[in-house]
């Protein structure tokens, strides 16, 4: 099972860039990162870096999105990163729900990323692409170029997508009950293509914070940091309801029960521990939607993950204990799911 570091790019950029190096250090194959052009820096410059300061890390973004650049110009970044520090980008995509929305725009169609998924892989490994009636071609590129890109989904039809044509599959929670239900859909609908279930990646992505105890003050404290992640998720299944309805049979009743008490969202807070419009999630989803508690209970729920065909964790860290979990995990958890 790989592991990877998830950060939003607050500056000052040189401590993303130093909390990347200390995952590497500590067994983290993966450093991912938001992709929100208004609400955070640039991440490819800041991958360039982490790229030379590392060895064997894999960057990208979670998840970047076909709307805010012309998907030539993200194929070349890739595929540049790549020829400068050898195939070690991976592209998360997406419909891009805050990059979109503080932007003023709508969130993309799942049409708009099963196109642009293609031309990106196709530029960015050395392929043609047609733009719309322009056909092109990188002439500068390597022949063992390579681009795996890997798709966020929740609801059927991207789950059916991206069983379909991604290369890896990112869920963003990690609900025990839940990735069952969607790892099972996506492998379902790559048979159905005739595609290997299993060359499709399945990354779970979540908050982790480890304590030293179990105790109510721990874990109240715990939950109080990670209780964002409830609200971000909210903005995706609230999208569900709108499309589905609320008592769907296409869209999980343990997915959608808790935005009731939902009232709005400020983006300015996004991903935030301090996020004021999280206070809706009740403890009940903050357990089961992260991963919190101490070191033996991180490694059981990991474990059971394993079990339900998860090949990569990835650990949002946007909390106030960062390095420490970044260790912990480094010390404890990494080396028993080895």
């Amino acid at each position: 099972m790989d592991f990877g570091l998830v950060l939003q790019t607050d500056p000052p950029a040189a401590q993303v860039i130093s909390l990347m190096k200390r995952a590497e250090r500590n067994g983290f194959r993966y450093g991912w990162t938001f992709d929100s052009a208004v609400l955070w820096q640039e991440p490819f410059v800041i991958y360039s870096q982490i790229l030379a300061n590392t060895d064997r890390l894999i960057v990208g973004p979670m998840v970047t999105n076909p709307g805010t650049r012309t998907w030539e110009v993200t194929a070349s970044t890739f595929a540049t990163l790549n020829d400068m520090y050898g195939n070690r980008t991976v592209c998360g995509i997406g419909r891009g729900d805050s990059a979109m929305r503080v932007a003023g725009r709508t969130p993309n169609t799942l049409a708009r990323i099963s196109e642009a998924m293609k031309v990106i892989r196709s530029l960015a490994s050395g392929g043609e692409a047609d733009l719309g009636g322009t056909t092109i071609r990188f002439p500068w590129i390597k022949p063992d170029a390579e681009l795996p890109v890997w798709m966020a989904a929740y609801g059927p039809k991207a789950l059916k997508m991206a069983g379909e044509e991604a290369d890896g599959f990112i869920l963003q929670l990690a609900d025990p009950y839940l990735t069952e239900t969607m790892v099972k859909a996506v492998r379902e609908a790559a048979v159905a293509a005739g595609r290997d279930p299993a060359a499709v990646k399945i990354c779970v992505a979540a908050p982790a914070y480890l304590t030293r105890d179990d105790s109510p003050a721990a874990l109240a404290h715990a939950r109080e940091q990670c209780r964002w992640f409830g609200g971000m998720v909210g903005n995706h299944v609230a999208d569900l309801v709108t499309k589905y309805g609320e008592h769907s049979d296409l869209v999980p009743q343990a997915l959608t029960e808790y935005i009731k008490a939902r009232e709005g969202y400020d983006y300015s807070h996004h991903g935030r521990a301090d996020n004021p419009d999280t206070a809706f999630v009740p403890d009940d989803i903050v357990d089961r939607f992260c991963v919190i508690g101490t070191a033996e209970q991180h490694i059981a729920k990991m474990k059971e993950l394993k079990r339900l065909g998860v090949d990569q964790f990835a650990l949002y860290a946007m909390h106030d204990a960062r390095e420490d979990v970044i260790e912990g995990y480094g010390s404890t958890v990494i080396p028993a799911l080895s």
